[in-house]
């Protein structure tokens, strides 16, 4: 499938009719596999052999499925991108255009995806080694985050309510932070994905200033 076929869906994914609720994600046991082999040790440092060994299939029949490791990487990181686009605009869609919740609901959005899906969301920092084209693929896709919360950045800044004088960097200290989460997050520690998505919402609104209406 080319970039083209399914920039719909990774732009604004299928519905989800509710947003907070991360349910397991339904992978196949290859992709299940390797984004176990690539979360332990890179994909640098993972082999397609050793992750056709933990699936239990030889080689082949794993190239029958994927390309290349590089396939492998790829489909997981749509996966991901797809995944956290949907629920940013089902979060902001379900904020009724007030703009202070709309920016709230993103950003819990996005964390509660950071810490709930850990895994899948650290391997966005593996996105270095794609091949030119499908670096230049994810980019432009995982633009879509990006363009949102800037958005609603400036939307809020134009209407008085945000305290804003560079959106484009706000909007990237915005993201950046909630992009760090899978570094240092363990779900054993001591703060749940809810109570993190609540410290990072009123840091966020702290960022841009934000007052009451």
């Amino acid at each position: 499938m080319g970039a083209s076929d399914n920039a719909d869906t990774l732009t604004h994914g299928e519905a989800i009719p509710d947003w907070r609720v991360l349910e397991p994600m339904d992978l196949s046991p290859i992709l299940s596999a390797a984004l176990d082999a690539f979360y332990e040790t890179g994909f640098h440092g993972t082999s397609v052999r050793e992750i056709a060994r933990r699936v239990g299939v030889t080689v082949p029949a794993l190239y029958y499925h994927h390309e290349n490791k590089e396939g492998l990487l790829i489909a997981l990181l749509e996966l991901s991108t797809s995944d956290v686009l949907s629920r940013a605009h089902a979060a902001d869609e379900d904020a009724g255009g007030d703009i202070v919740q709309r920016l709230s609901n993103v950003i819990e959005a996005i964390v509660l995806r950071m810490t709930m899906r850990a895994r899948l969301a650290a391997l966005e920092g593996e996105a270095r080694y794609l091949s030119p084209e499908n670096r230049q693929r994810y980019r432009e896709v995982r633009k879509g985050v990006e363009r949102l919360v800037r958005q609603i950045v400036e939307e809020g800044t134009e209407a008085g309510v945000f305290d804003v004088e560079d959106p484009a960097e706000t909007t990237r200290a915005l993201l950046g932070m909630c992009q760090s989460i899978p570094r240092w997050y363990h779900a054993q520690g001591t703060l749940g994905p809810e109570a993190v998505a609540k410290k990072y919402v009123n840091i966020a609104l702290k960022m841009v200033g934000a007052r009451s209406e």
